[in-house]
């Protein structure tokens, strides 16, 4: 049987023809879906569900035998009823519809669901197909129609599916974008019905609308330090590429660069670190003992579980802190980490409150992030209004340095992230950890709150978590270490 062309094949196609031909043909080179992403497909699912409470009385079909779907939605069309996950078949074209809404007499209205919070040209090309394919199998549809997160909902009580969902007719926009589908859709049969993979150089449509999960396979004859590890975006970086130019290294000197642009050249051509003393001592100079290195661990639910939280809020349920009193002292360590379900909001604005004291630099890496989740917390919990003011004017930002090239190394390529400037300055990183990045500690929480996992596992998820989070203010203090070493 030839292989069919379904929804998520067709909007992998559009990206990228290579990427659909080894679905079919060569699936097995294709890389697992990593945490992150089966994470995003989940909370898919769960937004899905609660838009079926929208049309009460709906119909779920269930979709785990391929050919009983289709039969099944065939059988339940008469009955006039909203359908959830009807599937349409026709020559080769298929897709499963998250909502299929009765109205007038003869006629349908699709109405797709997504956890986002607008709508995108992804989702539109998403509904076109959908669209396509009920009209080739002999439905009338009337208006197409995106269902998508109202991320100013605020939760109270039992979720409202109401106020949780903004839904729009997009119904012009699909029409705009299906006017070539037909010949997309037959040039992308016959990609998949071809024996040879189609060639593809990179470009753009490797990250765009998602970054290619074949992405490492593609690019990998590029040399170490490629023009994509140059700061400053995507533009400059696929300039150079075009021009034929691979390596920063050889980026000739006649090519305008940044400041930033410039020494990280010059790093990568010498192997030297850049180090700016006087500016770095500038920097320290403003940081005044008690010191306090403070990092938070939030996660953003699709769908708030707190009352008075919003979707995708930034929660923070964990913090790590290093105090260093004086000058010469060792840092002492202090935790939180949230047990059970309940709120950890307020737990945590009296831990800090207790912990922080009343003078002294606070330290976080990328401040921005610490502040935003400390003015959300006082937004939630009034009386600790004057307490954050204090706070809030004693925060320091450990990015500054970094961010601004005062010191840069080129094992950071293009970021200056944590992840990447610790090992940078230390030679130490987060290669051993069971849990290695913010997104990762996210999940893992929400498994513990959420999720179905074993009393063992909830352990190694809590040990795990406490070790990065840990390691995040213990590597600030080493940082700050070394940026006083090198600026004598």
């Amino acid at each position: 049987m030839p292989p069919l062309l379904s929804k998520s094949k067709y909007l992998t196609g559009l990206q990228c023809p290579k990427y659909l031909w080894m679905q079919i043909h060569e699936a097995e080179r294709i890389p697992e879906v990593d945490a992150v992403t089966q994470y995003v497909f989940d909370q898919g699912h769960l937004v899905g569900e609660y838009a079926k409470k929208l049309f009460p009385g709906g119909i779920d079909i269930p979709h785990d035998d391929f050919m009983e779907n289709i039969v099944t939605t065939r059988k339940l069309l008469v009955e006039r009823k909203p359908l959830f996950e009807a599937g349409m078949l026709s020559g080769r074209i298929y897709c499963r519809l998250d909502i299929l809404n009765p109205a007038n007499e003869d006629e349908w209205d699709i109405i797709e669901i997504k956890s986002g919070t607008s709508v995108k040209e992804i989702y539109i090309n998403d509904v076109s197909f959908q669209k396509f394919c009920c009209e080739k199998a002999g439905l009338k549809i009337r208006t197409c129609n995106l269902g998508f997160i109202n991320n100013q909902y605020v939760k109270n009580g039992e979720i409202d599916s109401k106020e949780l969902f903004i839904l729009e007719d997009i119904s012009a926009q699909v029409e705009e974008v299906s006017e070539d589908i037909e010949e997309q859709v037959s040039d992308l049969l016959e990609v998949i019905s071809n024996k040879a993979c189609p060639e593809m150089t990179i470009g753009q449509h490797c990250l765009t609308p998602y970054e290619c999960p074949l992405r490492e396979e593609c690019w990998g004859f590029l040399p170490e330090n490629s023009v994509f590890d140059l700061r400053g975006g995507k533009t400059k970086q696929f300039a150079l590429w075009e021009q034929g130019i691979l390596s920063i290294k050889d980026i000739p000197d006649d090519i305008p660069l940044s400041r930033q642009q410039q020494i990280q050249k010059e790093c990568v051509m010498t192997g030297n670190v850049h180090v700016e003393k006087g500016e770095i001592r500038q920097f320290l100079s403003k940081l005044k003992y008690p010191l306090y290195y403070l990092d938070f661990e939030t996660f953003g639910p699709a769908i708030p579980i707190y009352d008075g939280t919003r979707p995708y809020q930034d929660i923070p349920f964990q913090f790590s802190l290093h105090v260093v009193e004086s000058e010469g002292c060792e840092p002492v360590h202090h935790s939180f980490l949230a047990q059970g379900t309940e709120d950890p909001r307020p737990q945590i604005l009296r831990e800090l409150q207790r912990l922080l004291g009343s003078e002294g630099s606070i330290i976080a890496y990328n401040a921005g992030f610490e502040e935003c989740v400390l003015n959300e917390l006082v937004e939630a919990f009034p009386e600790y209004t004057d307490w954050l003011e204090g706070i809030l004017t004693r925060m320091v930002d450990l990015l500054y340095p970094f961010a601004n090239f005062h010191y840069y190394n080129a094992l950071q390529k293009d970021t200056a992230s944590l992840k990447r400037v610790l090992p940078a300055v230390t030679g130490k990183g987060y290669e051993e950890m069971g849990i290695g990045a913010g997104m990762d500690a996210s999940i893992a929480f929400a498994r513990i709150v959420c999720g179905d996992a074993s009393q063992e596992e909830i352990s190694q998820i809590r040990a795990d978590l406490l070790k990065y989070c840990k390691l995040d203010t213990e590597g600030m203090t080493w940082v700050v270490d070394k940026l006083r070493e090198l600026s004598d």
